[in-house]
């Protein structure tokens, strides 16, 4: 490999930001703040473009050092094998804001005054590759789909709600709505896996224009993986908004049972189900929820779909796993056996459901005795009802009126918190609880085996 000094020109460069140490980057001498130019003379534009060009055996950069010069490398190396850069984001630039004005989106809802970063619109098929978001495919042109295509991004989640184009148009005010077909169907043909979203309005997208949805997406299968569909979510913060109706009983009903219908038949001729109700409308039904095995693969926990059977299926394995054990022994793990009293704050949604489980571990364990709370949604209004959405100020509220008995521990599910911190959407912390609740607070992973080890005050696998 050699270096070429020559003079600084102006030219589109992304920043690197830190180099590992004792790798190829470290060895040729890049450092912190060296900009790249080019890689095999091809412009850097985010991560997969850098992935994807430093595969080869022999690669040539063109970087711009911290001191001006330009200096071009020509590198010999393994297949595959790292540089050792990273970037100030993992993307590499920015991501592509939301261009749509859906009727029913939901940040459009939030009230003013909570922390910057919610009322981001990302609409980018960069992070539903990297992150599992869904996107609408309204501000991406022919050759962002060439590019997926090219990287081979998969899976790629696509929020649909309707195939119908001019309903789609009318539903995310967007008059490049229309051709998500012509889309999906390019993704499909190049074999991106495709999983797909629904977010039911009622009397918009449901009844038949479902049945259109459902049956224009699924002839795709099996690039097209799945279909979920989800209630709207609807806050108190619907003031200039499009008037929309929550839904209840009879609709939700209503929906399971076409659904239901659909996944009979598909189940027959495509050899999979496909397509899915989200659990909330089986709790707004006040129907029991599916096995666990008829959710096959559980391709959009995400959306809600199959949480409940998935957390049941680790409840009960778990459970099972400990009952084979010698209670006394487990008992014994606890300081004197005392008797623990613990409390569990949840959403109204999952209430009866995590009631329920909190009932057999007491008959399972005698020295234990849990309190579960559910707590109303003040904060975006009392239609809300999901746990991930409750706030801290909510639940200082209600566990501080009537004096509860919180125990010694109060559990909360870590699905109300930001991701790999202690912050709920309200800016309230995990602190901030203990001490107006003067009790110990425990974050619980959405899974059931955590779930009884942190109920029954157990840190062990």
């Amino acid at each position: 490999m050699g270096k070429e000094k020559k003079n600084s020109e102006k030219e589109k460069f992304i920043v690197v930001k830190k180099v590992e140490k004792g790798s190829i980057a470290d060895e040729i001498g890049l450092e912190s703040g060296d900009k790249i130019v080019s890689i095999n003379g091809e412009k850097v534009v985010d991560i997969f473009d850098y992935r994807f060009l430093i595969t080869d055996e022999v690669i040539e950069l063109k970087i711009i050092k911290c001191n001006s010069d330009l200096w071009e490398i020509e590198i010999e190396k393994d297949v595959y094998e790292d540089l050792g850069l990273e970037f100030d984001s993992p993307m590499i630039d920015s991501a592509k804001s939301c261009m749509n004005k859906c009727i029913f989106c939901f940040i459009d809802q939030l009230p003013r005054g909570m922390r910057s970063t919610l009322y981001f619109k990302d609409d980018d098929t960069r992070l539903s590759f990297l992150s599992g978001n869904y996107v609408t495919l309204t501000n991406i042109k022919d050759n962002d789909l060439d590019k997926i295509v090219k990287y081979h991004m998969s899976p790629i989640n696509i929020s649909v709600h309707t195939t119908n184009p001019d309903l789609r148009i009318k539903m995310l005010n967007n008059k490049n709505a229309g051709d998500v077909m012509e889309k999906i169907k390019k993704l499909a043909k190049a074999g991106i896996m495709i999983n797909c979203q629904i977010v039911l309005c009622r009397n918009i997208n449901d009844g038949t224009e479902l049945d259109r949805t459902i049956s224009d997406l699924s002839a795709l299968y099996p690039e097209v993986n799945s279909i979920s569909v989800v209630p709207v979510g609807l806050t108190k913060y619907r003031e200039g908004l499009p008037d929309l109706i929550p839904h209840d009983k009879i609709s939700a009903s209503r929906t399971i049972e076409q659904v239901a219908e659909w996944q009979e038949r598909l189940l027959k001729k495509k050899g999979s189900r496909i397509v899915y109700p989200a659990d909330e409308f089986y709790v707004m039904a006040g129907c029991e929820m599916p096995d666990y095995y008829e959710y096959e693969d559980f391709p959009q926990l995400e959306n809600g779909v199959g949480l409940v059977a998935l957390f049941k299926h680790e409840f009960n394995d778990y459970l099972n796993y400990l009952k084979r054990l010698n209670i006394d022994n487990l008992h014994m793990l606890r300081s004197n056996n005392k008797m623990r009293k613990v409390s569990i704050a949840t959403g109204v949604l999952a209430y009866e459901f995590i009631n329920g489980l909190a009932r057999e571990l007491e008959k399972t364990f005698e020295n234990i005795r849990i309190n579960v709370y559910p707590v109303k949604n003040d904060f975006f209004g009392e239609q809300v009802t999901v746990t991930g959405l409750l706030t801290g100020r909510d639940i200082i509220q209600q566990l501080s009126c009537g004096e509860p008995d919180l125990g010694e521990e109060l559990l909360i599910s870590e699905s109300m918190l930001k991701a790999n911190d202690d912050v709920f959407l309200d800016d309230y912390t995990v602190k901030m609880l203990e001490e107006q609740l003067n009790i110990k607070l425990t974050v619980v992973k959405n899974n059931g085996k955590d779930f009884i080890l942190k109920a029954i005050g157990l840190n062990c696998d």
